[in-house]
């Protein structure tokens, strides 16, 4: 049972393996077209403004609340 798990997963490997070099190479029409990028674009983390404490956020008005959720959620 082992020899055959194990050489399911070598077969998987080594297709996985012809499928990379067929998307990846260079003359492939999908690389030509720009379906398939090799680097994608990197997120961005920004930063929330500051939180304000628990005393503060007890004696804001509901709008006020929604509008801090908002800005902090980054919309």
């Amino acid at each position: 049972m082992d020899e055959q798990l194990i050489m399911l997963l070598k077969e998987l490997v080594e297709r996985v393996k012809n499928i990379e070099t067929t998307v990846f190479d260079d003359d492939n029409v999908l690389m030509k077209s720009g379906l398939v990028k090799v680097e994608s674009a990197r997120p961005s983390i920004q930063k929330a403004g500051r939180v304000p404490d628990a005393e503060t956020i007890a004696k804001m008005d509901w709008a006020d609340i929604d509008e801090m959720v908002v800005r902090l959620a980054g919309e």
